[in-house]
């Protein structure tokens, strides 16, 4: 089999990717409040396409109380919560039973269901080549399925439950994050309405609380990803650097909203922010200012467009296309759109992100590691 060729562009996904993952933030709130593992995301992913998360990401409706109202309400569907007891978690008990070396441990439905068989460089990193499947253009409005949720990890989307494995090792967010007002006793108050068929009461989540505690999660960079990114930015020539995100806007006076600008003085930390993507890449292509959010293919197609503008403009190409770019992303729905439109895809494995690293020092033919992590790691 003939090599491929190196490419043109390295596109990056932000959260879970350069940042820790919101994901994280997640856990810890299901853990720290005593909330079924899964459920969150479970009820996001059920309220999709157009649920206020959603929504939010592609910049429909704005961060306000209305907003957070109504997430608060997509976390309440009784319909849900009745459908995630009633099937989800019985699927995964059996899921379970036949895979008994798992039993009593984190399983990674994630990893089990991986959209490609890792590399034997990688075991983990997962890159891709293009499939020639038809693509489908038609909205996904099924409700969560056992199976869905083992190929989905994204905000909306079912969670892996591999990252329950790393919950106690990964590190904390440094306190770079603004503090916001929470609730005395925010959660776990159980709706006093009664339930049939063995279903618990509806657990009571202030969404409000939720959305800043995965949002402070992400507030940091990853510790491998990250310094990859600094070390590709700096070589001289490198190819073109560009990230597809899905993002929320903030309020013109929240102290996020310019990454720029340095946290309220009135805020528990003070520090500058870390991470301003326009600083690291060539094209920026962020879900609420553009209207479209991943894994629609209209966003893939659009990051397409403008890397290829880019290219002939300011490189004197001769354009980019998508066999032309590799793609990292923390979410097998999302890299499966990416391969869809042809690009090579490295899945980035939460609490394994240095795999991905390892994996796009292949592809490249470039070292992304300095000395200490390669020898602490591989």
């Amino acid at each position: 089999m003939a090599s491929q060729k190196r490419p043109k562009v390295v596109l990056f996904d932000i959260g879970g990717v350069c940042v820790l993952s919101p994901f994280q933030g997640i856990i810890d709130f299901e853990r720290k409040h005593r909330l079924p593992t899964n459920w969150i995301n479970y009820a996001i992913r059920y309220s999709s396409p157009n649920g206020h998360w959603q929504r939010l990401e592609r910049g429909e409706i704005k961060m306000d109380a209305d907003f957070f109202k109504g997430f608060t309400a997509d976390l309440h569907n009784k319909n849900a919560w009745s459908d995630f007891h009633t099937k989800f978690r019985k699927e995964k008990r059996l899921k379970d039973i036949a895979n008994p070396t798992q039993l009593g441990d984190p399983v990674s439905l994630k990893a089990e269901a991986a959209d490609s068989h890792p590399t034997d460089d990688d075991l983990g990193a997962q890159p891709s080549q293009p499939t020639s499947q038809p693509p489908s253009n038609a909205q996904n409005n099924e409700k969560p399925s056992l199976s869905k949720l083992a190929k989905d990890t994204t905000i909306g989307d079912p969670i892996s439950l591999e990252s329950e494995e790393v919950v106690e090792t990964s590190p904390p967010p440094k306190s770079n994050s603004i503090s916001h007002p929470q609730p005395t006793e925010p959660i776990v108050a159980p709706s006093p309405t009664k339930t049939t068929s063995n279903i618990p009461p509806l657990p009571s989540i202030d969404g409000e609380s939720l959305f800043w505690t995965m949002m402070s999660a992400s507030r940091s960079p990853d510790p491998y990803i990250f310094p990859a990114l600094q070390r590709l930015h700096a070589l001289s020539p490198r190819p073109i650097l560009a990230a597809l995100s899905n993002t929320v806007i903030y309020p013109p006076d929240h102290p996020w909203s310019n990454p720029d600008r340095p946290s309220s003085p009135s805020s528990a930390d003070t520090s500058p922010f870390i991470f301003n993507p326009r600083t690291f890449f060539d094209i920026y292509i962020a879900s609420a200012e553009v209207g479209m959010r991943k894994p629609a293919r209209d966003i893939y197609l659009h990051t397409i467009h403008a890397l290829d503008a880019y290219d002939k403009k300011e490189r004197r190409g001769s354009g980019v296309s998508g066999e032309d770019i590799v793609f990292l992303d923390d979410i097998g729905e999302n890299l499966k759109m990416g391969r869809e439109v042809g690009m090579r895809t490295v899945r980035v494995m939460l609490g394994k992100t240095w795999r991905a690293v390892k994996e796009l020092e292949r592809i490249l033919g470039v070292e992304l590691m300095d000395e200490k992590t390669r020898r602490a790691k591989l």
